[in-house]
């Protein structure tokens, strides 16, 4: 059987974890994540945010695992989940789905995040009905050159044992008396390092950042784009857990992770901000324009779904189908949506949210 390459600490792991330049860091990172706290209140319909920002997420997420799609490909998988031939488009809407399975076991119980949890933000992800492995033999590889990078616990009962510790260090918010964002950064390199899954750690590791900032109200609701950042600079997220395997470099890793909530955050409250202003165009301009068919819930399904169908539009209006289609063709008729179809399906896009989400895609971090 294969030997565990690290030795995994308790947690918290030994030594000074918060330095003064991790301290400086955190304050940094906690002032943006206000922000997106605060502003994202202004968004009429939280939802919104969650089902799209969420997709974000989701492609950011994939991509660092080499499961890449496109914007498009990415809404079509997401409004016709077994229509569609694009395999990545699903891989990443399963993704979406994990997110928002976790949030709302977290909200049934008292906003605790469990390994029971995490194990159905695994078997959603990966549409299975496994957990945590059993067989041993699993070992990190490069994929350039295929050596072996780590080895995680073989052993079943020590990966229990581990996750066991984990799960109280997350919930537990007394266990080391540390920063919440601090907390963040060394459960998700335990998390890594644990590593208890066949295959998805990476995304479910992902996942549970967000739930977890969620679960500390440092956020009202799952929406900070973070692998956004780690897509950015994956070389120096695989480097620097490594480096703390080999080296106990701690600093280097929270500081990292520090970056990533600071920098995304920002991005966030961009996106946040550019939703809020099209949905006040859209608002003005329906109301005044077609003011027989507007309704905030009209507005707040053609934000929630970039990509919209009829009878999605009917069962979140409480109008008939016909009645929604032609709310529908009358906004496309005017040019406030462009219909599209796709084999018998008729679909209606809101262009100018796509875009928003395309640009911001296009631009690059600035971590060194």
């Amino acid at each position: 059987m294969l030997k565990c390459t690290y030795v995994l600490p308790s947690l918290p792991p030994p030594g000074k974890l918060e330095t003064e330049a991790v301290l400086r860091a955190a304050g940094r990172a906690h002032r943006r994540l206000a922000e997106v706290k605060g502003r994202a209140t202004a968004i009429p319909n939280q939802g919104i945010l969650i089902d799209t920002l969420s997709l974000q997420e989701a492609r950011a997420s994939s991509e660092i695992e080499n499961i890449i799609t496109t914007q498009e490909e990415m809404f079509h998988a997401a409004i016709f989940p077994e229509g569609t031939d694009y395999g990545a488009a699903k891989e990443v809407a399963r993704y979406r789905d994990a997110l928002r399975r976790g949030w709302d076991l977290m909200s049934e119980q008292q906003w605790l995040l469990s390994n029971n949890t995490i194990i159905e933000i695994f078997q959603v992800l990966k549409r299975t009905v496994g957990g945590f492995r059993e067989t041993p033999g699993t070992a990190l590889k490069n994929d350039i050159t295929g050596e072996v990078v780590y080895v995680p616990p073989q052993d079943r009962n020590e990966i229990i044992a581990r996750m066991t510790q984990l799960e109280r260090f997350l919930n537990e918010d007394t266990v080391g008396d540390l920063d919440p964002l601090v907390k963040m950064a060394i459960a998700h390199h335990q998390f890594e390092s644990i590593h208890p899954f066949p295959d998805g750690n990476g995304r479910v590791g992902r996942i549970i950042n967000v739930l977890y900032l969620a679960r500390v109200e440092l956020l009202h609701v799952p929406i900070l784009y973070l692998s956004r950042f780690i897509t950015a600079h994956k070389a120096d997220y695989y480097r620097l857990l490594q480096l703390v395997r080999d080296e106990g470099a701690w600093e280097e890793w929270i500081l990292y992770m520090l970056r990533a909530v600071e920098e995304t955050s920002a991005e966030t409250l961009r996106l946040i901000d550019g939703i809020g202003r099209l949905m006040a165009q859209y608002k003005d301009r329906i109301r005044t324009q077609h003011p027989k068919i507007y309704s905030q819930d009209l507005l707040n399904n053609l934000f929630r779904h970039p990509y919209t169908r009829i009878d999605y539009l009917a069962k979140e209006t409480g109008k008939v189908r016909q009645t929604a289609s032609k709310y529908l063709e009358e906004l496309a008729e005017a040019g406030v949506l462009k219909k599209r179809t796709s084999g018998k399906h008729v679909f209606f896009v809101n262009e100018p949210l796509v875009a928003l989400f395309v640009s911001s895609n296009n631009e690059k971090g600035s971590y060194p």
